[in-house]
């Protein structure tokens, strides 16, 4: 009469569902070797956390990587989460702080993609089947409002003078000869 016993889903796998950290424990570990991200964040202001995330990204071991990575396919934002994450788990910014950083990074990543003629880069997974990202209208020819189609002035685009410097002009004049310099020695 002795039934035999049905194995459960932790016997399956080989796991003792007893043999985990008790709830709240991580909150008793030893206060003299905090976690990086358990002690305040090096970065508290948005353009350095960025301008930190650009020198580390474009270094010369992580471009070339970073290139081969977009140039097969993997979407932009997978990447930026990685790129983000790892940057939180050092200490380097909190939690808040990355969620901002999220959409420069992507455009950071973008002007690389760009700047080392990636043109089919993927932004985001199911990105071709989103029908969100359709542009409307856009297999329409434009309609002329002038009609004697006389040239529209440009503004002027704002000299280095007049803006001082920032993460999009570092992206704008170094950019383009880092990604050279890595492609070359590939």
């Amino acid at each position: 009469m002795a039934e035999k016993l049905k194995e459960n889903q932790f016997d399956e796998v080989g796991v003792n569902p007893f043999n985990a950290p008790i709830p709240g424990e991580s909150l008793t570990s030893p206060s003299d070797m905090p976690k990086a991200w358990e002690r305040p964040p090096q970065y508290t202001e948005q353009d350095e956390a960025m301008e930190e995330i650009y020198m580390e990204i474009t270094n010369d071991d992580n471009l070339m990587p970073l290139i081969n990575m977009m140039d097969d396919g993997i979407p932009l934002d997978q990447i930026a989460q990685v790129i983000l994450y790892r940057g939180y788990t050092q200490g380097l910014y909190n939690p808040d702080l990355m969620t901002l950083l999220a959409e420069p990074t992507l455009y950071l990543l973008i002007a690389i993609a760009d700047y080392a003629d990636i043109k089919d880069y993927v932004l985001y997974e199911g990105e071709e089947d989103d029908p969100d990202a359709e542009i409307h209208g856009d297999d329409v020819e434009p309609v002329y409002m002038d009609e004697d189609k006389e040239e529209v002035k440009v503004s002027e685009e704002p000299t280095k003078e007049s803006l001082g410097p920032s993460l999009l002009e570092k992206v704008k004049s170094e950019l383009p000869e880092k990604v050279r310099q890595v492609k070359e020695k590939e």
